[in-house]
């Protein structure tokens, strides 16, 4: 999904749409995430959270990936750093060789159909997974409808439903640490662990 034609009003559209809850969500454990050196952002958008990020983790080394060339901009501008590399790549494609301490998903994961994310996800070598993302509950469907119908209008989004995340990121061998909810349930921020292995 290339936000692109959105980018310039996507932080009011949002903001319209859910208040601060997403932002919320962005920085639920943003306090919490140790000291890691090594670390890759998925899909920041404007860098709103880049921002956050590297004012609290002045050590670390982020490659954020975003497949909007507009977006990057704007998160440049927010997070512009010596310590963050930009990569204009689809994530998909992106060559993933890097073994990370964090790697971070904010309302990225509903982007793709549930091949593509594991696919994606088997590729990513990381210790732990920090996830905002909505979630489907009893009463959920017109809103996630809402917002599909409005991002394949918008940025010609394929996908129409949530993928499930969750098991995927068990099959990896993550541990689901800590999560909070909000909204009813809609949306949720999570934090994975990677099992120890016992021999």
């Amino acid at each position: 999904m290339n936000c692109d034609p959105i980018a310039r009003w996507y932080r009011w559209l949002e903001y319209a749409a859910f208040g601060g809850a997403l932002r919320r969500r962005r920085e639920a454990y943003l306090f919490e995430l140790g000291n890691p050196h090594k670390v890759l952002v998925l899909g920041d958008g404007d860098g709103r959270f880049l921002q956050l990020f590297t004012a609290l983790y002045p050590e670390a080394s982020v490659d954020a990936v975003d497949v909007s060339a507009r977006m990057i901009e704007l998160a440049r501008g927010r997070a512009g750093s010596d310590r963050v590399t930009f990569h204009l790549a689809d994530a998909c494609e992106f060559p993933l060789e890097e073994e990370y301490d964090l790697a971070v998903a904010h309302f990225f994961f509903d982007c793709f159909k549930e091949d593509e994310l594991a696919a994606l996800l088997s590729r990513v070598r990381a210790k732990n997974w920090l996830v905002s993302e909505f979630r489907n509950t009893r009463w959920s469907w017109p809103v996630l409808f809402g917002l599909y119908f409005f991002f394949r209008v918008t940025t010609r989004l394929r996908v129409k439903s949530l993928p499930e995340h969750r098991t995927t990121l068990e099959e990896l061998g993550y541990r689901l640490e800590k999560e909070q909810q909000a909204l009813g349930g809609l949306v949720v921020s999570e934090k994975w662990g990677k099992r120890s292995v016992l021999w």
